[in-house]
């Protein structure tokens, strides 16, 4: 039996162990899982739920400790925070693992592409919702079209009730969605990056059975800006009207400065500060429905002539029978979809670095959406004559 090592135990880690640790839906073999995290009673509590799971307790920001837990692994998978997702995925790199990671880390993952070459590993990383499925489905476009023209991302995770006056819950650690409020946002305009500020841009968008959101840019796009050949690109996060404007007044007062201040002779990160009063605040309850909204829009021309727009949607909601909040599911399956293709050798990527596009790019679009619609997640597709 194949082993999987996952690595962090957060609600995204504990779907990815679940899911490779049962018979895939579709059918082959389960893994032999171990799930590794630093806190012991999160790991007995999932452990406790899912009979034959392994678990390790493990400082996971110690290369040392990763490369221990790993060292039997025949694959791993990522979910870690965004500040420890460049470390480990090195260090992963050097121990000549594959791994599909879904963690959002601010550093440029394919600067480790000659590593990765150089150990004979093979690492899709970005692979979860957005980014990720979103990558997915832009790689598909473009192998679908003679010429693409735009490429639009729109995505959002928010909870089904709304609640004054944030009107909004963090699906994974708050610091990491607070980062996408401050982070330089790269889109593509005429062909070349251009760099713009996080939360900009504002717009509305209505979707059926959610109503109106918000749409504003964020540093969504990441590899696709430079490996896709679209001359117009924008990714934006979608909230409830009223959150951008809000999450602006923290930004502009400092509130999300991660630089240290001294208030009363100690010396404090805002950004800290602030993440640790939101984070009760933001957390989902126990049994608290959440759902994610996607639209990702493909406009170019067919072979032929026929210029089309591609539209993919995507309303996943809270799953009351396994108790999963829509956003771990959607981010974790595509994982664990990506690291049974690893095992396979079916998507035949070559050891390097790799973007979840040439994932699309390599025709795998039928194989990921029919095993996430096995596993109960739904993408829309429609075309349309521009």
């Amino acid at each position: 039996m194949k082993r999987a090592v996952v690595l962090g135990g957060g609600m995204v880690g504990a779907i990815m162990a679940e899911d490779l640790l049962r018979p895939p839906a579709g059918g082959g073999e389960p893994f032999a899982v171990t799930l590794v995290d630093r806190d012991s009673d999160r790991l007995a509590a999932i452990a406790a739920r899912n009979e034959g799971l392994d678990t390790r307790q493990a400082d996971l920001a110690q290369a040392s400790e990763i490369e221990s837990c790993i060292a039997d692994a025949d694959v791993v998978c990522g979910a870690l925070a965004s500040h420890l997702g460049f470390a480990a995925l090195e260090t992963i790199l050097k121990a000549g693992k594959s791994y599909a990671d879904i963690s959002f880390m601010p550093e440029d993952a394919w600067t480790l592409d000659a590593l990765a070459k150089e150990h004979g590993a093979t690492a899709i990383v970005d692979c979860g919702v957005a980014p990720g499925m979103s990558n997915l489905l832009c790689g598909e476009a473009v192998r679908r079209l003679e010429t693409t023209e735009r490429l639009g991302i729109y995505v959002g995770g928010l909870p089904r009730v709304r609640h004054l006056p944030f009107e909004y819950k963090a699906g994974f650690a708050p610091a990491d969605v607070l980062e996408e409020y401050t982070r330089p946002s790269r889109v593509v305009e005429g062909g070349k990056v251009v760099v713009k500020e996080a939360l900009s841009e504002p717009e509305f968008l209505d979707f059926e059975g959610v109503g109106t959101l918000e749409a504003f840019i964020t540093d969504g796009l990441r590899s696709l800006s430079a490996s896709l050949d679209v001359p117009e690109m924008i990714e934006k996060t979608m909230r409830y009207p009223g959150h951008r404007a809000l999450m602006k007044a923290f930004r502009d007062t400092g509130l999300l400065s991660s630089e240290p201040i001294v208030v009363k002779g100690q010396t404090i990160v805002p950004l800290e500060v602030t993440s640790a009063l939101l984070f009760p605040k933001w957390t989902f309850e126990e049994g608290e429905e959440d759902l994610t909204v996607m639209r990702i829009v493909a406009e170019g021309s067919k072979a032929g002539g026929e210029r089309v727009r591609l539209t993919w949607d995507l309303l996943d909601r809270y799953d009351p029978t396994s108790g999963r909040t829509s956003m771990s599911r959607t981010t974790a399956f595509p994982a664990a979809i990506a690291a049974r293709l690893l095992m396979s050798g079916e998507a035949d990527l070559g050891p390097g670095v790799h973007p979840p596009e040439r994932l699309g790019l390599a025709g795998t679009y039928e194989h990921f959406l029919r095993g996430l619609e096995l596993r109960g997640v739904h993408y829309s597709f429609k075309e349309e004559a521009l």
